[in-house]
């Protein structure tokens, strides 16, 4: 779910969040780690169901330290500087910021991702699919893999750091998109993948050989979805395609034969009221072994199949 329009639009703010001053915040000050999680707490009780996680995170990115380490630090003071700055972030996420985009970091499978609007948050349901992936891939595997939609480079830097010899290629149709991921594969240290602007397949040189493996979280939420609506933050071009949320998978299914080796596979995320109707696609356009597998919440996640 990563392709997203070039360059990507900066949020829309719905018409009642315009930015509001650094709150008041009395009886604290100096005050240690302990009261101001206390605070934080309390301040997004309303708006997050995370509440406490939340103001944990976005402390521990401001103090530089792990959140968990947080716990053995609760009666040191926090400098003036650093409190406003807490109390900015925890006004962002009031008005209903991701924490992701307000720290500028995402975890994903073992890796730690720069993000910010122009590419989705990355999601723990996505891991579903690199298992899938690493499961095809035997360690050694020189196999040619295709990330289709990479947005922060997730699914291809997962894979591709847990299969060194394998060769990634990722693509995504916003180069701002493609920018974060080649950062995230600096940051971390993965060099054996290449990054290609465009439209799904369209993105691949003509010459390309063909790929062992083609993965994509492509966008998937219907358009008109009640629940976009708290997703205003995220590039909406890599959440909606189309009126059932299926034309960018359509595309990818009817395309990646002509991309794939014989044997090779397709392996595609997508809505958890999609499976069925994502295996007719592959079922129909000739893929064997089809099947779907579900997310950590035990929801249909991905579905794939093998080209005969």
């Amino acid at each position: 779910m990563s392709e997203a329009p070039s360059p990507s639009p900066p949020a829309v703010l719905p018409s009642d969040a315009t930015p509001r001053p650094v709150p008041a915040v009395q009886g604290l000050a100096p005050g240690v780690i302990a009261d101001w999680l206390r605070w934080g707490t309390s301040e997004l009780d309303a708006a997050s169901d995370s509440a406490r996680v939340d103001a944990e995170i976005l402390l521990a990115a401001l103090l530089d330290s792990e959140r968990a380490a947080l716990r053995l630090r609760h009666d040191e003071a926090i400098e003036a500087a650093t409190v406003l700055r807490y109390a900015s972030w925890i006004e962002r996420r009031k008005l209903g910021e991701p924490v992701a985009y307000i720290v500028g970091r995402q975890g994903f499978w073992t890796l730690d991702l720069v993000v910010d609007t122009a590419v989705l948050i990355p999601r723990p349901d996505t891991e579903t699919l690199v298992e899938w992936a690493l499961s095809l891939l035997p360690a050694g595997s020189s196999a040619r893999v295709l990330d289709l939609g990479t947005g922060s480079g997730a699914i291809a830097l997962a894979v591709a750091s847990e299969r060194p010899a394998v060769s990634v290629l990722a693509t995504d149709l916003s180069e701002a998109a493609l920018d974060i991921a080649r950062e995230n594969a600096r940051r971390n240290g993965v060099s054996n993948l290449s990054f290609a602007c465009g439209a799904w397949l369209a993105a691949l040189p003509a010459e390309a050989a063909p790929f062992d493996l083609i993965l994509s979280n492509p966008p998937y939420i219907a358009e008109g979805d009640i629940h976009l609506a708290a997703l205003r933050y995220e590039p909406r071009l890599a959440l909606t395609s189309g009126i059932d949320g299926l034309d960018a998978i359509r595309e990818i299914v009817r395309e990646a034969p002509a991309h794939l080796t014989s044997g090779g596979w397709l392996l595609l995320e997508h809505g958890h009221d999609q499976g069925a109707a994502v295996r007719a696609l592959l079922t129909e356009a000739g893929f064997g072994n089809v099947e779907t597998r579900r997310d950590f919440g035990g929801n249909d996640r991905v579905t794939g199949g093998g080209k005969p």
